[in-house]
C-alpha cells in the first residue's frame, strides 16, 4: 500500500507489478478496478474487486486498485462519481509514470462500474487532456454496473472491448435496467442465474466468466 498525491489529498494505493515476461502477453497491460459505493460501506477490498484483482494477477497483468477519496487512508469526501472519476484518472496518471505498460484493462463493481465506464470514455475520447493519449483500452468490464442510481443514459463506450456480468437475483441494482443499458450498448452480457449483487458463493463462476470475456 502507498499514498499518491491527488486533486483531494493523497489516495491509497495497492500496486502489483508482475516481472516482465517476454513469454506473457499481458505484460504489457495494467488492470485499473474500482470498487463499490463508498456510503455503502465499499472498499478496494470488497469481494469482488478482489476477483478481479486475482483475474489480472492470475493473467499476467500489472493490477491497480485504490481507495476513492475519503475512503482508507485517501483523503477528502465522497463526490457523487464526479470526484470519483478525477481519483481513477489521477491513478492512471500515476501509473503512466511506473510502468511502460500502454494497455489498460479497466474494471469496476457496482458505483465502481458507472465510474469505470465514465473512466474509459475519458481515456478513449479526452486522453490528451490527462497526458495519456499513449493508453490503449483493452477490455472494459462493467460488473452489475450502478446505472440506475446514476445518470447513464449519454454513456458511449466500444461494443467490440466491453462487455458486462450480473446476477439476475440483484437486490441492489434492477437486473432489467442494467439489461436496458448493456441493449443500448450492444454489449455482450453474461447473467449468472440466482446470484445477487455482490454474487456470494458465485465468485469462483464471476472469474471464470471474466476470463471468458477478456481478449
Amino acid at each position: 500500500m502507498q499514498l499518491i498525491p491527488a486533486p483531494a489529498g493523497v489516495l491509497e494505493v495497492d500496486a502489483l507489478w508482475q516481472q516482465d515476461n517476454p513469454n506473457d502477453p499481458n505484460t504489457d497491460t495494467v488492470a485499473l478496478l474500482c470498487h463499490p459505493n463508498p456510503l455503502f460501506d465499499g472498499t478496494m477490498n470488497n469481494k469482488v474487486v478482489t476477483t478481479m484483482y486475482r483475474f489480472a494477477r492470475d493473467n499476467g497483468m500489472h493490477v491497480v486498485r485504490f481507495n476513492f477519496r475519503g475512503v482508507g487512508q485517501s483523503t477528502g469526501e465522497h463526490d457523487y462519481a464526479e470526484g470519483e472519476v478525477v481519483d481513477a484518472m489521477t491513478v492512471l496518471q500515476w501509473i503512466a509514470e511506473q510502468t511502460n505498460a500502454r494497455k489498460l484493462w479497466l474494471g469496476g463493481f457496482s458505483f465502481g462500474g458507472y465510474v469505470t465506464a465514465r473512466v474509459a470514455e475519458q481515456v478513449i475520447e479526452a486522453s490528451h487532456i490527462w497526458g495519456l493519449s499513449d493508453f490503449e483500452v483493452s477490455n472494459i468490464a462493467l460488473i452489475a454496473p450502478s446505472v440506475e442510481k446514476n445518470d447513464s443514459s449519454d454513456i458511449s463506450l466500444p461494443a467490440d472491448k466491453t462487455f458486462e456480468i450480473y446476477g439476475n437475483a440483484d437486490e441492489v441494482i434492477d437486473p432489467n435496467n442494467m439489461q436496458e443499458f448493456a441493449d443500448r450498448l450492444g454489449i455482450p452480457v453474461s447473467i449468472v442465474d440466482g446470484a445477487g449483487h455482490f454474487f456470494h458463493g458465485r465468485l469462483s463462476e464471476l472469474k471464470g466468466l471474466l476470463e471468458k470475456h477478456s481478449i
